[in-house]
């Protein structure tokens, strides 16, 4: 208890949490991009996927915890920050004084609503229950994954809550992954412009990877 009473405490369970969210973020864009090598590929993918319930659900609970901490501790290292400000900020020169830094709480609520939205549609399917995967099935009798994400982002509102959602992960991504190295005190002069870098190219490559799906359904290249 009093390890998460520190700030010290709360910022690795912040940078522990957001690691594996970062893991995560990067798993599922993987399995996701089985849709582009066509409808048996992510139908194979996501069967597999039914065939490992207990597992699925076993990590959807850690990552729910792992969610819930990051989410949690988040807002109140904000406010706590906020609240010091007039006396502590000396020097504007830091990670926070960047757009993705001061950003970072709303990015985050933004990711959470996102969050439910995201699992209402394809994970629950009751959004749009008349193209779900679990009701239209596909010629070898699997839920019709692809038919589904397909007919979803054909919708122009879908396709740009998607995008803009994704924008706010690359900005969440981009000083999250920062503040993992300034949390375990790996951010010098030296080293500061490399993680710099590094983190804003993962973050544009997660962007990319994530944004390609539904824009190639909505402009037509990929078809149900």
């Amino acid at each position: 208890m009093h390890f998460l009473k520190s700030m010290v405490g709360r910022k690795i369970v912040m940078a522990v949490s957001g690691l594996m969210m970062v893991l995560f973020v990067v798993a599922h864009l993987l399995g996701n991009t089985s849709i582009f090598a066509g409808p048996n590929a992510i139908n194979a993918y996501a069967m597999k996927l039914h065939e490992l319930v207990p597992l699925l659900w076993s990590y959807r609970v850690v990552m729910i915890v792992m969610l819930s901490l990051h989410f949690f501790y988040g807002i109140q290292l904000t406010l706590e920050n906020n609240k010091a400000k007039p006396q502590a900020y000396t020097v504007k020169k830091s990670l926070s004084a960047t757009f993705a830094g001061k950003t970072m709480i709303w990015t985050g609520l933004i990711l959470g609503a996102f969050l439910v939205y995201h699992l209402l549609q394809f994970t629950f399917q009751v959004t749009n229950p008349e193209i779900s995967a679990d009701r239209n099935l596909d010629p070898l009798g699997r839920p019709d994954v692809f038919h589904m994400v397909v007919l979803t982002f054909q919708k122009t509102l879908i396709s740009l809550i998607y995008v803009a959602a994704m924008i706010a992960l690359a900005f969440h991504l981009t000083h999250g992954i920062q503040s993992f190295f300034q949390t375990l005190g790996l951010n010098n002069d030296r080293t500061l412009p490399v993680i710099i870098k590094s983190g804003t190219v993962a973050a544009v490559i997660v962007f990319l990877g994530f944004i390609a799906i539904p824009i190639i359904i909505f402009v037509g290249i990929l078809k149900g």
